[in-house]
C-alpha cells in the first residue's frame, strides 16, 4: 500500500498538474507560431527570395538518386532542403522568443504578488528585535 499511496501523493500534487497544464498550453503555442511561420512568414521570404514556395528551396549537390513512386523508377536531384531548414530556425527562433516573454511576465506576476503578501509573524518579530537593538 505504501507505493500506491506514494504514486498518489506524487501524482495528485498542484506541482505536476501545473507542469501538465504549461505542457498542453506549451504545445498549443508551439502549433499557433509553427502555422504563423509556415503560412504568413514564409511565404513573405518566399517572396522576397523569389522562390514560389520555401519547402522547394533547394540547394542540389552531387548526383541523382533513383528511387521507385507507385512502380516507377524515379530519378530526383540529391538536395540540401535549405527552404525547411529556414523555416524551422525562424520557428523556433519566434517560438523562444515568445516563451521568454511569457516567463518575463509571469515572474513579474509572481514578485508583485510575493510583494503584496503581508510579513509572516517571525519576520515581524525579527523587525521588531533588532529596531530594539539599533536603539
Amino acid at each position: 500500500m505504501g507505493f500506491i499511496q506514494d504514486f498518489k501523493d506524487f501524482a495528485f500534487k498542484g506541482n505536476l498538474i501545473d507542469m501538465a497544464v504549461g505542457l498542453v498550453m506549451g504545445t498549443a503555442v508551439a502549433a499557433m507560431v509553427k502555422s504563423f511561420i509556415d503560412h504568413v512568414v514564409m511565404p513573405v521570404v518566399a517572396s522576397v527570395v523569389k522562390v514560389g514556395d520555401m519547402s522547394a528551396w533547394k540547394i542540389p549537390i552531387g548526383g541523382t538518386i533513383e528511387k521507385e513512386v507507385d512502380g516507377k523508377m524515379v530519378s530526383e536531384q540529391a538536395a540540401i532542403g535549405i527552404g525547411s531548414f529556414v523555416s524551422e530556425v525562424i520557428n523556433f527562433a519566434i517560438l523562444a522568443f515568445v516563451i521568454f516573454i511569457a516567463l518575463k511576465v509571469a515572474s513579474k506576476m509572481m514578485k508583485t504578488a510575493a510583494d503584496d503578501a503581508p510579513p509572516s509573524d517571525e519576520v515581524v518579530l525579527l523587525t521588531e528585535i533588532r529596531d530594539s537593538l539599533k536603539k
